[in-house]
């Protein structure tokens, strides 16, 4: 038996075959009552390419993979569904020669699976159409259309700008078949990181439901706190369950929060705590985009944008907070409605994420070797109390930068430049830090807390005046 996607839902969740089965199978009924053409966005390593394949197998028709599961008792096993299932997650794109290949490559997959005759087509748009009408006719059905990672090929060259929209141009006219095929299909749905803006890659495509922040399906990835407790309840004999949910939950989408898979599933194989997810994936070029913009990196820590920040990623505008977003560097924390129009609270989901990424900045400012060693003489000065060991630590990380990074325009960004660096520092360091902290007397620049003790930071940059030799 293949086993299945594990996911959460409040419905049910069953054990067999010495495997955790989490039913995610809720959503599939719940997405398919409820229109046709669906697009959800999730950071990497959430379940995404998991989600796809549990819609693949039911509208399939594979019954006895849903034993014991909610869709086994509310599906319509008696139509099978002709499935073409597109994967641009397995490839890295590097051109848009390569690109064109690999979808034709999939499509022909899809025409000796299927054993359909098809007359030979060198333009991935008329084949893709072609293979849809075939399809419909041969099996007397609707098509169903399942687009995993479907962003990815434009990612791969997301710092190439010129390449990038020549790659996504490319996707737009892909995907601008399942518009006038729109007769012949049941059901399609598409997933990846970004959500770029439908103007820009699904053109015409105005039916598409974007899932990605909707309460009704805030938990189609993920694990919930209570379900963690339910499904994984004898993994987490012995666990510190406020340290499993400080170090790993947190991921919200307007709906209860969630835990990444992926983190829970190797500390359960490690029993340890660390940076899994993180450690998949540096975000070298978002935080190249942070450089380049000045980024006041303590604010990430509570972040206000729009809902259309959120919603648009184009190449052509590309903003941090958009990535950080999407990619899951930040989550929402909370939301309010002014005017009609909705804003959103930005934060870190987690311990993990915090401290992850602030440690990756550093290691672009200086030598990892030198960082490191900065970051254990800071720890021992914060663990002893010793104010003169944290400030030579401090003096001797700022000497270690290039010289060409004191260079400034103005003064903000010239101050900011060295509260950007501290924060990270203490951040990545594993303490607990809280930027810009509100009190009745104005604001703290950054607070670092240890036990009993808080230690307050403010930044002030004075400007010696060059004597003159004259």
């Amino acid at each position: 038996m293949k086993r299945l996607p594990i996911g959460i839902t409040t419905l049910q969740s069953i054990k067999k075959d010495n495997c955790y089965y989490v039913d995610k199978t809720p959503f599939v009924k719940k997405l398919v009552d409820n229109g046709k053409y669906f697009f959800l966005s999730r950071p990497r390593r959430f379940g995404k390419s998991l989600f796809v394949d549990t819609l693949k197998q039911a509208f399939l028709g594979n019954k006895q993979l849903f034993e014991g599961l909610y869709l086994e008792k509310n599906w319509d096993w008696s139509i099978k569904y002709p499935v073409i299932h597109i994967d641009f997650g397995s490839r890295n794109i590097k051109d848009v020669n390569l690109l064109k290949r690999w979808i034709i490559e999939q499509l022909k997959e899809h025409i000796i699976i299927y054993n359909v005759k098809i007359e030979e087509e060198d333009d991935y748009g008329f084949l893709f159409r072609k293979l849809i009408l075939k399809l419909y006719q041969e099996y007397k059905t609707q098509v169903v259309v399942l687009v995993d990672e479907y962003d990815k090929p434009i990612l791969d060259n997301i710092e190439n700008t010129e390449k990038a929209i020549e790659i996504r141009d490319i996707l737009k006219d892909f995907y601008s078949v399942l518009k006038t095929a729109e007769p012949y299909l049941k059901f399609v749905f598409l997933t990846g990181v970004s959500r770029f803006s439908k103007v820009s890659i699904f053109s015409g495509l105005n039916q598409l439901n974007d899932i990605t922040i909707d309460s009704r399906f805030s938990t189609i990835c993920g694990y919930t706190q209570s379900e963690l407790e339910t499904v994984f309840a004898e993994q987490l004999e012995g666990v510190n369950l406020e340290e499993l949910k400080y170090w790993y939950n947190g991921y919200n989408w307007l709906g209860d929060k969630v835990y990444n898979p992926f983190d829970i599933l190797l500390f359960f194989d490690k029993r340890e705590f660390r940076p899994f997810w993180f450690e998949t994936g540096t975000p070298t070029f978002l935080i190249k985009l942070l450089k380049q913009n000045k980024y006041y990196l303590p604010k990430i820590e509570e972040l206000e944008v729009g809902e259309e920040l959120l919603s648009n990623l184009d190449i052509d505008y590309i903003y941090p907070e958009n990535l950080l977003f999407q990619s899951g560097y930040l989550t929402i924390k909370e939301t309010q409605q002014l005017l009609g129009k909705w804003y959103y609270k930005l934060t870190y989901p987690n311990f993990e994420v915090k401290t992850s990424f602030n440690d990756a900045f550093l290691t672009h400012l200086t030598p990892p070797p030198l960082k490191n060693t900065t970051e254990i003489e800071l720890t021992k000065a914060i663990l002893q109390n010793d104010l003169e060991k944290l400030k030579t630590a401090l003096h001797s990380f700022f000497a270690s930068i290039p010289n060409d990074w004191y260079r400034r325009n103005d003064l903000d960004n010239y101050e900011g430049f060295y509260a950007s660096v501290v924060y990270a520092l203490f951040t990545g360091s594993g303490l607990n830090t809280k930027a810009e902290d509100t009190t009745n007397i104005g604001k703290i620049d950054l607070t670092v807390f240890y036990q009993d003790r808080a230690y307050i930071i403010e930044f002030k940059v004075v400007e010696k005046e060059a004597e003159n030799k004259a």
